[in-house]
């Protein structure tokens, strides 16, 4: 039964996560607000809805590794396996933004969240209000330059909403909301049960299984996007989400509860491997030919994901 709460709990989160955004996206087109704005806040914040709720779900269990492995499994599957596999299917365009500001915000947050935990082992409330705020200081900064720059980067909006009525979008709005508590509900469950009967940690299972799972959509479309090459596929959006994953998710949670570290390998080995492969990223762009992220650099990344997974197992 656990692997069918699990496989019920990742559909239900794809398709709450798809009418979150419909809904949230609807409404801000109805309320007058730019492209821009909506690509950078509404519809991030709203892709990150299934994590966060995953993870708020199980600090408010308990289950605390599951909030934290989530996040930094995701974080570690978004470059290793998403940029590795999208890499080696189309070269990965690398803009100045990613060295100038996604890479370095990147790393700080991560580094951030490093310390937090280290000293007294609990992501407190001020600790989490804290990558909240910063998450927003870095969205007005992101705004701000979009602006100057007077260019569109939010192309994923969809404008035809603008049209849907009032009541299809209250549904989508509630569809989203139960299929999202609906899904992170089974997730937790099935992913302690499925622990128990391996007789592993629930991290394990957090840092695998469940980031994996939670990894799917932003892996289907940048493979989906590599394949067609209808455009370029730009490494700081991709980065972004582990922004998000830290600043939203995990600010977030340890604001309504703080979220305690249950096994050491959290800080151990699994916030290694985060800072690891997400400064790892910065020589590899570096060394070989520059703006551009190639075969070889995605071969690497997957290498070095299919060893944190393999260590992580056994």
């Amino acid at each position: 039964m656990s692997i069918v709460f699990l496989l019920i709990g990742f559909v239900l989160l794809v398709i709450g996560g798809e009418f979150l955004v419909r809904s949230s996206v609807a409404l801000s087109l109805k309320l007058d607000i730019s492209r821009m704005v909506i690509g950078l806040t509404v519809v991030s914040f709203a892709t990150s809805a299934p994590e966060l709720l995953v993870s708020l779900q199980a600090a408010i269990d308990g289950f605390s590794d599951i909030s934290l492995g989530n996040v930094i499994g995701s974080n570690i599957a978004n470059i290793g396996l998403v940029l590795g596999l999208t890499a080696m299917i189309s070269p990965l365009f690398v803009d100045r933004d990613f060295f100038r500001i996604n890479w370095p915000v990147m790393m700080v947050f991560s580094i951030a969240l490093y310390f937090f935990l280290l000293s007294n082992g609990v992501l407190t409330r001020i600790e989490g209000g804290a990558l909240l705020l910063g998450l927003v200081l870095y969205l007005i900064v992101l705004i701000s330059r979009s602006r100057r720059k007077d260019t569109v980067v939010a192309e994923e909006v969809d404008v035809s909403l603008r049209s849907v009525s009032g009541f299809k979008m209250s549904m989508w709005l509630l569809i989203g909301i139960f299929a999202l508590w609906g899904g992170s509900e089974l997730l937790v469950k099935g992913a302690v049960q499925l622990a128990t009967q391996l007789g592993v940690s629930e991290r394990v299972i957090s840092v695998t299984v469940i980031a994996i799972g939670t990894s799917v959509p932003e892996l289907a479309a940048s493979l989906i996007a590599a394949v067609k090459k209808e455009k370029a596929i730009s490494l700081g959006n991709l980065i972004g989400s582990n922004i998000f994953n830290i600043g939203s998710v995990l600010g977030l949670t340890a604001i309504i509860t703080p979220i305690s570290i249950q096994s050491e390998k959290i800080l151990s080995n699994d916030m290694i491997w985060m800072l690891g492969i997400a400064f790892g990223l910065l020589p590899l762009l570096l060394i070989p030919k520059f703006s551009r992220m190639g075969r070889k650099e995605g071969f690497v990344l997957l290498i070095a994901y299919s060893v944190f997974i393999v260590l992580t197992l056994i």
